[in-house]
């Protein structure tokens, strides 16, 4: 039922946010480190002032919200304010429920490029998580998309910019007098970035990725039936010419999980070690076996 999908979606976007504010609480802030969007913002304006994190990330959402709202029409939906909303909570209160000693142990004594690497995964995987049931953060993610409807810059490119202009803040608010540390703190951002980003594609497009496998074999009846049978997949039968040989040859197509590319190689093997095979990646496969449309 449509009540139970959207529960549910909800619940996938508190895990997200959790996860999102947790490896900012336990491993990037006791480390003096900063990452990308609003929640670098607020990281700064607290090493810099003491001012607490919840305050300045809610705060300036809520700005950019309201000027979204105004610029480009009511395309955020609840989701987008829960999403906010929650976030701030979490910023405000993980600190309080999660034991200093455990921080100290995690984080802070297991060095600043750990903590980089494990907090980069843990926010990629917390705003994948948010993305895939339509949630977000807000954010940065808000800016470029104004910049964008005014001049025509590449989104991505946007928050990339914004994101390296944030990070290199850091050089100056660093708890660090050693110049060569405080670069390193910059440095440190940038791989946080790196990180955060590649984990996000791997959440949302990772587990959607899909091959498109084309077969050159004499026995393509039998590879065709084992496909269809062992595997439930669809199968085309193309008919073509080689320009050398001038003879006419059958050509199978095929589109299966990424997950799914070691069994046909194993079928195809198992059938005809001289078949010729060419394998491409596709992304938005839609219909029966693969993803619905929206």
């Amino acid at each position: 039922m449509k009540i139970f999908k959207e529960i549910r979606a909800y619940l996938m976007i508190t895990l997200g946010l959790l996860l999102y504010t947790g490896g900012w609480v336990v491993f990037l802030i006791p480390n003096h480190l900063v990452g990308g969007g609003v929640s670098g913002i607020g990281v700064l304006v607290y090493y810099a002032t003491g001012f607490p994190v919840s305050y300045t990330f809610f705060a300036i959402n809520a700005v950019l919200l309201l000027i979204a709202l105004k610029v480009l029409g009511k395309g955020f939906g609840i989701k987008t304010v829960y999403g906010i909303v929650m976030a701030a909570l979490c910023f405000q209160f993980l600190p309080q429920w999660i034991p200093a000693d455990l921080i100290r142990e995690l984080a802070v004594e297991n060095g600043k490029l750990l903590a980089t690497l494990i907090g980069g995964i843990m926010g990629g995987v917390g705003v994948g998580l948010t993305f895939s049931q339509g949630g977000s953060t807000g954010g940065t993610d808000i800016i470029a998309l104004i910049i964008n409807k005014y001049r025509n810059i590449s989104i991505g490119r946007l928050i990339l910019s914004i994101d390296v202009v944030i990070i290199s803040c850091s050089f100056f608010t660093s708890e660090e007098t050693n110049l060569g540390l405080r670069l390193a703190t910059v440095l440190y951002g940038f791989i946080l970035i790196g990180v955060t980003g590649y984990t996000i594609d791997l959440m949302i497009a990772g587990t959607k990725q899909s091959l498109q496998l084309f077969i050159f074999s004499k026995k393509y009846e039998q590879i065709a039936d084992r496909l269809t049978n062992e595997m439930n997949r669809g199968v085309t039968l193309i008919s073509g010419a080689g320009w050398y040989t001038k003879t006419e040859r059958k050509i199978l197509m095929v589109i299966v999980r990424r997950t799914e590319a070691n069994t046909v190689y194993r079928i195809i093997k198992e059938e005809d070690r001289d078949a010729f095979l060419s394998v491409g990646s596709v992304m938005g496969v839609y219909g029966r076996g693969f993803d619905r449309f929206a």
